[in-house]
């Protein structure tokens, strides 16, 4: 496998990727029939969120059975071939494993509430009164984080829908069986692992009341998560060379993520932070309308690009997930601007000091739905907080214009593969609607436009093999004050990568540092968005959501 930081991953949620036998939903068989357009975007990397048997109370996020494949999206035969293919193709697949909690349909959990103490000690269970709850603590979906179970007497924890009972990882016996999901998939040639809110997983030994009602302060980076991650290391990807591994970090800091992936430690390769995904959040509220923070969003984008290099750990860097809005909705301008922002966007994330991501239907500028009915949302989160607004007052018109901007279906609506009905995704009727623009944007008319969004994410994939002051340059803002810009410098072996980025439809007009000394390179554009960009010059003036990348090349 290529050395993860030349490498990109792109993220597949294959229930809406591709459809192959007319069911709506999508498969493990449309993946591999639409593996030679991954290839001719040039990825490295396939990460495929779950496919296990499910209830689909979280879309696959609560899985029932960890090594077996829910029939919905195909057998393990098709997996296997999947997995064979993309290797035949120069691609690796990497999967998501949720081990933070499980399904309350998985076996585990049945045997618990049937009485078995070693599988109730596979989860949080404590006893208590069905009036007084264990702690006050929240659930990330809504509600109390504790679901009481009247046979039992007590109640058990699940810091996400009560579905989805957390499990209990200073249970060595729990750990050894979750040891042995991951070397099942390895010996399926799985050369790559997404651990879903890994950071959650250690929970305190005492259970105390939040005086903020929230709970996050006793379990984000738990008492014993580096000791569990180290030891997952060496039970299991640790034994094989060329494995990328990537956690995702709720709520957590540049310290704890130093840890998580700096080589020394042997835990992650790498890992996502969220914090610059809050910029739109008000008051840290998520169900809230609040344009984007720009300076904000630079100044967390710079403090972790820095504090991640000083301290030898290493991001994921990216716009967008399942869990995510469309960035060219929430970041650019998609009505306007539609190829200038989506293009610029790319640009910003693809050139930093880290292992970029890409997601499906991002490298085309996918936008969100702009769903207008309650009835068109699947996400039980959404359709949970539509609900939980509702009764704090705000109004329906409101209340949908949140769910427009902020739910979890913006990014999950099937993918636009031409502008034939349902945007090719499907000839039965899809899971979830396809978003009406699939006429304008869509893969076949992207690949027919040599200017389209999909040529330019290719060209950024390219450029990182090709140049490796992209992968192993160090990393430096400039500009940080400028108030619609966001600029950094890469560097290595004396050579400069100087990234522009206009982040708003105005045409600023901007100065380099004086520490740029440009007599002392040769320069290029290296990419743009516009095109014709202007040579590297002191004073430049940029168009709007224009981004230029020049290359200065030492002279010798």
């Amino acid at each position: 496998m290529t050395d993860f930081k030349k490498s990109v991953v792109y993220q597949i949620y294959p229930k809406s990727f591709y459809d192959s036998n007319g069911d709506g939903l999508g498969d493990l068989k449309g993946v591999t029939e639409k593996l030679p357009y991954l290839q001719r975007l040039g990825v490295d990397v396939l990460w495929l969120t779950p496919f296990y048997v499910s209830p689909q109370r979280d879309n696959g996020y609560d899985v029932a059975d960890y090594c077996q494949i829910d029939p919905r999206f195909g057998s393990m035969e098709d997996f296997q071939g999947l997995v064979a293919k993309a290797k035949e193709m120069g691609m690796e697949v990497m999967l998501d494993m949720v081990f933070n909690h499980s399904s309350d349909a998985h076996p585990w959990f049945q045997k618990a509430l049937g009485g078995d103490p070693c599988y109730q000690d596979f989860y949080i269970f404590k006893k208590g009164s069905k009036e007084k709850p264990p702690t006050n603590w929240l659930s990330k979906f809504g509600g109390s984080a504790w679901a009481y179970v009247e046979a039992l007497g007590a109640y058990y924890l699940h810091l996400f829908d009560v579905s989805q009972p957390d499990l209990n990882w200073d249970n060595p016996r729990l750990r050894n069986a979750i040891y042995q999901v991951v070397n099942f998939w390895i010996d399926q040639g799985v050369r790559g692992f997404r651990l879903d809110v890994v950071n959650l997983i250690s929970k305190p030994q005492e259970f105390l009341d939040d005086p903020e009602e929230d709970g996050r302060r006793f379990y984000t980076d738990g008492p014993q998560i580096h000791t569990f991650l180290k030891e997952l290391n060496r039970e299991t990807f640790g034994k094989h060379p060329n494995m990328i591994t990537v956690g995702e970090m709720s709520s957590t800091t540049i310290d704890n993520c130093i840890k998580y992936s700096n080589p020394d430690e042997k835990e992650l390769s790498m890992v996502f932070n969220f914090h610059h995904l809050k910029v739109d959040y008000r008051d840290g509220d998520k169900w809230s309308l609040m344009d984007f923070d720009f300076l904000a969003l630079k100044n967390i984008l710079n403090d972790w690009q820095v504090g991640m290099e000083q301290g030898n750990g290493w991001n994921a860097v990216f716009w967008c997930n399942h869990d995510q809005p469309r960035v060219v909705s929430r970041f650019g301008n998609d009505r306007q601007y539609h190829r200038e922002s989506a293009k610029m966007l790319a640009t910003a994330i693809h050139l930093l000091r880290g292992t970029p991501y890409i997601y499906q239907g991002e490298e085309l500028g996918m936008t969100n739905p702009y769903f207008s009915r309650l009835e068109e949302y699947n996400d039980v989160e959404s359709i949970n907080h539509y609900h939980i607004l509702r009764k704090q007052g705000k109004g329906e018109k409101e209340v949908m214009e949140i769910l427009q901007r902020k739910s979890r279906d913006n990014s999950r609506t099937p993918m636009h593969w031409n502008d034939g009905p349902n945007g090719g995704f499907t000839e039965g009727i899809p899971w979830l609607a396809v978003a009406k623009n699939y006429r304008e944007i869509n893969a076949k008319k992207a690949l027919e436009d040599a200017d389209s969004v999909f040529y330019h994410y290719q060209k950024l994939i390219s450029l990182r093999r090709e140049l490796e002051i992209i992968a192993y340059g160090g990393y430096r803002p400039i500009l940080a004050n400028h108030p619609e810009i966001y600029a950094y410098i890469r560097a290595y072996q004396g050579n400069l990568l100087l990234v522009i980025n206009n982040f708003y439809d105005k045409a600023p007009r901007i100065s380099l540092p004086q520490a740029i000394k440009l007599n002392n390179y040769h320069t290029q554009v290296l990419i743009s968005n516009y095109p014709a960009s202007p040579d590297l010059q002191r004073k430049i003036t940029l168009r709007p959501y224009e981004s230029i990348a020049y290359y200065l090349e030492k002279k010798r």
